[in-house]
């Protein structure tokens, strides 16, 4: 898609401004992390002269429309408080093994997992029903390799169980309705089992905080 290209040419004067001698980068230590035309500012304290350099530069000089809904100001430090950000939950939460204090906890968002389930199901609906399974399973590998790849920062492993359980349940939807009389494993052999041996990617065994 050219969209998010042209975004990153346009808005490359915008990092420039936010980095020049009279942007929040150099001025208030501002840090700016953006993606074509999604970003964060970060910041331990968010002035109010922040927020007016970036809608002014941005709806003034570019001419361009902040969505409104979408914007707001988080401070992590509060409890309950979290960022969604390019597919990415951030939040600060309590340690794990019982230790004073917290950590910052960076897993898929909700929504990404949403829209993985609903690629996964598009992958393996009925109109799949004919293709072989060495085909079908090859091409759910590539694209979850993808996913593991892109989610692999962070601490990812819950939501690859979750994907896992999921993507399983669809192939034994799918091999169960192939033909008239349902498919079944050998005998003395589960289906997770079954699955690995024919060649279903495991995403739990990739995952690395």
């Amino acid at each position: 898609m050219i969209s998010p290209l042209l975004a990153n040419l346009y808005l490359h004067w915008f990092d420039a401004l936010f980095y020049g001698l009279e942007g929040p980068g150099r001025r208030a230590d501002v840090k700016l992390v953006r993606y074509a035309d999604d970003f964060v500012a970060l910041a331990k304290r968010l002035e109010s002269e922040t927020i007016e350099f970036i809608e002014s530069r941005l709806e003034g000089k570019f001419q361009l429309e902040i969505n409104r809904e979408k914007t707001r100001v988080v401070d992590l430090r509060e409890a309950g408080a979290s960022l969604n950000f390019l597919g990415y939950t951030f939040r600060y939460d309590r340690d794990l093994k019982g230790r004073d204090g917290k950590y910052l906890n960076v897993v898929p968002s909700k929504k990404a997992i949403q829209r993985e389930r609903e690629k996964l199901h598009e992958m393996t609906n009925s109109h799949q029903c004919f293709k072989p399974i060495p085909i079908l399973i090859g091409e759910l590998n590539r694209h979850l390799k993808g996913r593991a790849n892109y989610f692999s920062f962070g601490y990812p492993t819950s939501a690859y169980c979750e994907i896992e359980r999921y993507v399983q349940g669809r192939l034994i939807q799918h091999l169960e309705r192939r033909s008239q009389r349902p498919y079944r494993p050998p005998q003395g052999e589960s289906w997770l089992r079954q699955l690995a041996r024919l060649g279903l990617l495991r995403l739990s065994g990739t995952a690395h905080a």
